[in-house]
This record gives structure tokens, C-alpha cells and sequence, in this order.
């Protein structure tokens, strides 16, 4: 399909998704990494194509939809029971399957946009992975999920074209094992990747809950190292209105 046709198409799905206000939304994963190694923590973004009908022109994290064989992917190490718990907690429920399937999300899709995947050699002989995976084999690594950890979790409102349910995980920047040349570029998705100090210019545009959970993340970091021990902030839609909530309280 040509990107004109793709753009119109885009354009109707949007007119029609006005009539579905409670349209579900679709399970989807962030991951943000984050470099420690000077005074001030950075972190990736990646500059979207002005042409992109999403969000165009602006700095974002690497994320997208959980696709249906994430769950089945061999993986290095599992993630942890701390991570899961975090991942189960808040409504509506989902199984430890579907918990695995996100982190690994958040893998595969900062691999497919910025050539930069989080994986581990384990000694033994890799099964030969495809798709998206293929760099992964290329390179004798598995997926390693293991080092990640839940900010936040939010969902987009209703009446929006595209509904999300996302989480956002973050890693540190030496969980990179493997880099894929070429991916980013002009006529990419992103057309340029940058290391940023938060708080940066690069991230005075970004969008709205990008900013909450750079904050969100901000307070983690000054904290000292990162733990599954922190409270992970829910933020939703009620009457309107955006609610922060933390994930497993009433």
C-alpha cells in the first residue's frame, strides 16, 4: 500500500473511530533506556518522520502493539517475579503469559526502530529467530528481558483514533548487546536518534504523558538505583478528566 493510500486510509479509520468512543484499547510497550554513566542521566529518543500521521516531528520513546508471537519468543532469562507481580497488578486482569509478552514487546520494538537490542548470549546454540528476532541471530543473542523495570502504566481516552494500553519500561543503556546499522534514517519512522539530559529542549514539545512519565522516571532515578519496590503510577480517563492512580491500590 502506498504511503498516500496508507494517510487516507489513517484518516478514515479516524472519522469512523469518533462513532466507538469505548473502543478497547490494544495492549502496546514502551521501553525507555537510560545511560547513568555521567552525573546527569540521558535517555534515547528518537525523532518521528514529519510525514507519519502519529505524533508527527516529535521526540518519542521506541514502543508499539504486543504482537501475538511475542509470548512465544525463546528469551535469555526470564523476567522477574518482582516484575511480573508489578505487570499483574491493576485491571483488567492478565495472565503471566501476557506479562512476559509485554516486556518482550518493549524489546523487539526498540530493536525494529533504533537498531539497539537488549539480549544475551547463552552459551549454548541460538535458535534461528525470524521477522523482527532476525538480529538477534545474526548476532547469537536472545531477547533478555530480565534487567527491565515498570514506571508507569496508561491508557489512552476514549474518542481517541488509536487506543492504548501501554506500559512503560525502562533499562539501562549497557543492556544494549547488539546494534543494527541503518535503521534509523530519513525516510525511517525515526530520523534521528539523540541521548538527552531530562529535562532537555529535545523533550519541551513531547507529548503530554510522555512528559508524566519522564517525571515519573525522574523520581525514580534521584532515588538512587531503580527497584521493583516503587510504586508505579496508573494513569487513566474518568469523567473526562485524567486520573493518576498507583497500580495495586484501591
Amino acid at each position: 500500500m502506498s504511503e498516500t493510500a496508507t494517510q487516507e486510509k489513517t484518516v478514515k479509520e479516524e472519522k469512523e473511530a469518533d462513532h466507538h468512543p469505548y473502543f478497547r484499547p490494544k495492549d502496546a510497550a514502551t521501553l525507555i533506556l537510560v545511560d547513568r554513566t555521567a552525573a546527569t542521566p540521558k535517555v534515547l529518543v528518537g525523532k518521528r518522520h514529519d510525514k507519519v500521521v502519529f505524533m508527527p516531528g516529535k521526540f518519542v520513546f521506541p514502543g508499539g502493539r504486543v504482537d501475538k508471537s511475542d509470548n512465544r519468543v525463546p528469551v535469555a532469562a526470564p523476567i522477574t517475579k518482582a516484575l511480573e507481580t508489578n505487570l499483574l497488578k491493576g485491571s483488567p486482569r492478565i495472565t503471566p503469559s501476557r506479562a512476559k509478552s509485554l516486556a518482550v514487546a518493549a524489546i523487539r520494538e526498540a530493536c525494529e526502530e533504533t537498531g539497539l537490542c537488549l539480549g544475551r548470549k547463552t552459551g549454548g546454540k541460538t535458535p534461528a529467530l525470524e521477522g523482527a528476532w532476525k538480529p538477534f541471530t545474526e548476532a547469537g543473542l536472545l531477547p533478555d528481558p530480565s534487567g527491565l523495570f515498570l514506571i508507569a502504566r496508561a491508557i489512552t481516552p476514549p474518542g481517541r483514533v488509536r487506543r492504548f494500553d501501554t506500559r512503560f519500561f525502562t533499562a539501562d543503556a549497557s543492556s544494549i548487546a547488539h546494534r543494527v546499522e541503518g535503521v534509523v534514517h530519513a525516510e525511517a519512522e525515526l530520523v534521528e536518534l539523540v541521548w538527552v539530559d531530562l529535562g532537555s529542549e529535545h523533550l519541551a514539545d513531547a507529548h503530554p504523558m510522555t512528559r508524566n512519565v519522564l517525571n515519573e522516571l525522574e523520581k525514580r532515578l534521584a532515588t538512587g538505583p531503580l527497584s521493583h519496590d516503587a510504586p508505579v503510577p496508573f494513569f487513566h480517563f474518568y469523567g473526562g478528566k485524567m486520573q493518576k492512580d498507583v497500580l495495586g491500590e484501591a
